[in-house]
């Protein structure tokens, strides 16, 4: 069956659209906090509440082989439109906590259908080259994620309810251009019945647990790192009288990260998703060790590397897909993708948990060397996968 020539850039679109869902709580976190009766550490609460939802979701997804049984399109179309629903709800008149962190876990369930099933729909129309595709796809939900902060850099507090609006509607759009444009692959292989053993089996495929162990490294930095660039970014206003926008310099480290993962997906062409992969940890693991004295660099030269950070913590995240989708078997390529997933964010929240109580005890430039932790174990990794 011949690919038609459409496909990636619908997938990138909707893969763009509706994970401009991810930040949306946390671009608004000001208004947020004024509603709730939180103090500051709301951050970290409504980012790991996505994150809880997305892992129970891909838990469910991986144990039922969701997107291995049934069309992973329309998967994709049902979760997007599920996603929307919670995402809008953040717009009633009053909001306790409570009903906030569930909209947001809510949020994270459904894209558990979003962004691991992108990943297969483009795996089921991409033999070779899949490393390329892959740094597109991720390319896209890196600049989905910036969205709501550059939304918000725009906007001003009083029309917060435009970024959840907007998120909401994009996410609709997106669902519904994959639902109905993007039918199942020609690589795609459904499977007619559920086969739990199959799915548990996939670490003892050496390959797999090599990358996704590799992934896990790279997971327990990423999540933390955006969360609390605006952190880092209000800290180094403070310690130097500069007014970096925290909005709209945080949406641009972020969308720098997205734009990595496209120029990683062209260079794994000509040197492979290793190489790809083991760079960025190093380069990303360097700048974790020396993050403290950023802090004390003119403004220029600080934005420039922080800049450089942001593209260096997201260029692996497609070629550590790539690499586990290639180890393992095609029948349940969603499935090894999913478990993967599950788990790397699992460990973003613990990143992101400890850097939150670490920001009570500890001054906020040395919070960002905890993160080495992750490249260490990354590379370590994949060293080992050469041998």
């Amino acid at each position: 069956m011949r690919r038609k020539s459409y496909i990636l850039p619908i997938i990138i679109i909707a893969q763009f659209a509706c994970t401009s869902l991810w930040f949306a709580g946390n671009a608004i976190i000001e208004t947020l906090i004024v509603k709730t009766g939180l103090g500051i550490e709301i951050m970290g609460y409504v980012l790991s509440s996505v994150q809880f939802g997305f892992i129970i979701g891909t838990l469910v997804f991986s144990v039922f082989m969701v997107a291995d049984r049934f069309s992973p399109s329309r998967v994709f179309m049902i979760s997007a439109l599920l996603a929307s629903i919670c995402n809008f709800t953040i717009l009633s008149e009053t909001i306790s906590p409570l009903h906030l962190l569930l909209a947001r876990f809510g949020t994270g369930f459904f894209l558990a259908g979003i962004y691991p099933v992108g990943m297969k729909i483009a795996s089921d129309y991409y033999k070779k080259g899949l490393g390329k595709a892959l740094g597109y796809l991720v390319g896209a939900l890196v600049l989905g994620t910036s969205f709501p902060y550059l939304i918000d850099s725009i906007t001003n507090t009083e029309e917060y309810s435009i970024i959840i609006k907007t998120t909401s509607l994009m996410a609709i759009i997106g669902g519904l251009l994959i639902g109905f444009l993007v039918p199942n692959g020609p690589f795609c292989e459904p499977m007619n019945t559920l086969k739990i053993k199959e799915a548990k089996d996939v670490f003892q495929l050496k390959d797999f647990k090599k990358a996704a162990i590799g992934y896990f490294g790279h997971m327990w930095e990423l999540y933390a790192f955006w969360a609390f660039t605006p952190l880092a970014i209000k800290t180094y206003n403070q310690i130097n009288l500069y007014s970096f926008p925290i909005s709209l310099t945080t949406g641009i480290v972020i969308a720098f990260g997205g734009v990595s993962c496209i120029i990683g997906g062209l260079l794994s062409k000509r040197l492979g998703s290793y190489r790809v992969a083991l760079t960025a940890l190093l380069v990303s693991g360097i700048f974790c060790l020396i993050s403290p004295l950023l802090f004390q660099l003119p403004a220029f030269v600080f934005i420039i590397l922080w800049c450089i950070w942001g593209m260096a913590v997201t260029a692996d995240s497609p070629q550590f897909s790539n690499l586990v989708a290639k180890a393992v078997p095609k029948k349940i390529k969603a499935t090894g993708l999913t478990i993967s997933t599950c788990i790397g964010f699992t460990i973003s929240i613990l990143s992101i948990e400890l850097l939150s109580l670490l920001s009570t005890k500890i001054s906020s430039p040395f919070l960002f060397p905890f993160l080495v932790i992750g490249p260490i174990l990354g590379v370590y990794f994949l060293y080992q996968k050469r041998s």
